[in-house]
């Protein structure tokens, strides 16, 4: 474990020295994930995305890649491209990326069941907005907005995400 590396804890997400407040999945944590559970995998994740909406945020690291309106993400496990970045138009289960509200205005993306996904083992784990303080999620992990956009502007090529069981 590094410094750079985000580590779930019971008080929060510790990360550079600092903890912050987050909410988790509300299907609690889990080491047997499975799509629509609303479970947060344990595990180590590597960090391998970071997308962001260039009409409500500044560009927050130089490798970010902007959320275009036709962004999906697939969420079907019986499709070719689940667990996957797909594009309008697209019959399949999906989500809408660039959303109405802010909760996708930035996201981190893990490798949870990615690139090669296992189906029915669960679409990906994002790192978003929360939708209130300590709303649960689907399963992603959620913080307030100033605070994901500093972790944005600060994560480094080789962060993980860890998420150890909880006593």
């Amino acid at each position: 474990m590094t410094p750079d590396d985000l580590v779930l804890t019971p008080l929060g997400l510790r990360f550079q020295g600092r903890r912050y407040p987050c909410s988790i999945g509300r299907g609690g944590l889990s080491a047997c994930k499975h799509e629509g559970d609303g479970a947060t995998p344990i595990g180590t994740h590597r960090i391998v995305g970071l997308l962001y909406r260039p009409d409500r945020l500044a560009r927050p690291a130089d490798w970010a890649v902007p959320i275009r309106p036709s962004d999906l993400w697939c969420d079907d496990p019986g499709h070719e491209d689940y667990n996957l970045l797909v594009r309008k138009p697209f019959s399949a289960s999906h989500e809408v990326l660039r959303r109405a509200d802010p909760l996708y205005d930035l996201v981190l993306v893990t490798d949870w069941n990615w690139p090669y996904a296992e189906r029915g083992r669960g679409s990906c784990i994002f790192l978003h907005q929360w939708r209130a303080p300590h709303y649960p999620t689907a399963g992603c992990i959620a913080f307030r907005r100033d605070h994901l956009i500093e972790i944005a502007g600060k994560i480094k090529f080789r962060s993980r995400l860890i998420v150890r069981p909880q006593p």
